[in-house]
């Protein structure tokens, strides 16, 4: 199983309870409510999704989208995050 970049936009938004449209790429999700809390449920969901690998620090220590859809792509082809 994968998770497409769409799915993954999907995901954060219901986390954040906002739409898709309202996601600002560029942000940092701390600042657009993104918890610690709430990473871990992503981690898990992605983790259920198919990608084992996923882990709280990759996506902890850079809450950007762009490098929250690296982490995946890297996942997807097999290696360890970007």
């Amino acid at each position: 199983m994968s998770v497409t970049e769409e799915q993954a936009l999907s995901d954060i938004a219901s986390i954040l309870y906002v739409d898709v449209d309202d996601l600002d790429i560029d942000a940092d999700l701390r600042d657009q409510g993104m918890d610690s809390v709430r990473v871990m449920e992503i981690v898990q969901l992605w983790r259920s999704a198919g990608l084992p690998g996923v882990d709280f620090i990759s996506l902890a220590e850079d809450q950007r989208i762009e490098h929250w859809l690296g982490v995946l792509r890297a996942q997807q082809a097999g290696g360890r995050d970007s």
